[in-house]
């Protein structure tokens, strides 16, 4: 999971004809990169608001989240818990479902909350990024997936809930 500190954890990706080599916004943990100034200049004209990392607390609050999980994660398997375990689950399950409700709330406040006097306006069209995969908005095809970072944080999750699993129903049976 420590590697969620060194490479982005999601990434947006912008797709038109007149920027065949793509935009892409970068989300680490601690800020955002990528090619703000170009997405902020093109946002601009639809009425969206510019994207800065000071404006996100999230950004303030997620390199200790993270920090946290990976010392709570190390103790918990140092000590070999089955029960630590479990709650370790619960508590990064938990992380994961308040960390999408956010995403999904930004997202929708970004791509909904348009300023009235923009240049370009389309009545009932938001630009409310996809969340998960792929979507259409206006010329542009809209990606959002996790990148490295967020693999190197899904992963290791996923063998613990594997391991877990595997120490609750098969070791018992077989000892």
């Amino acid at each position: 999971m420590i590697g969620g500190y060194f490479f982005s954890v999601w990434y947006i990706d912008l797709d038109a004809p007149q920027y065949p080599e793509g935009l892409g916004l970068e989300i680490w943990v601690n800020g955002l990169k990528g090619d703000l100034s170009s997405i902020n200049n093109l946002n601009h004209y639809i009425g969206m608001s510019t994207l800065h990392t000071e404006e996100f607390v999230e950004f303030a609050i997620l390199p200790y989240l993270l920090g946290v999980m990976i010392a709570i994660g190390v103790l918990i398997s140092w000590t070999g818990s089955r029960r630590g375990l479990f709650w370790y689950l619960i508590f990064l399950c938990l992380i994961a479902v308040v960390a999408s409700i956010d995403f999904w709330h930004w997202e929708y406040e970004y791509g909904h909350n348009l300023d009235p006097k923009a240049a370009i306006q389309i009545p009932g069209m938001a630009y409310q990024p996809p969340f998960l995969g792929y979507k259409q908005l206006l010329n542009f095809t809209a990606g959002s997936l996790p990148d490295i970072g967020g693999y190197l944080i899904i992963v290791p999750c996923t063998i613990m809930a594997i391991t877990f699993g595997y120490e609750r129903y098969y070791r018992p049976k077989h000892k």
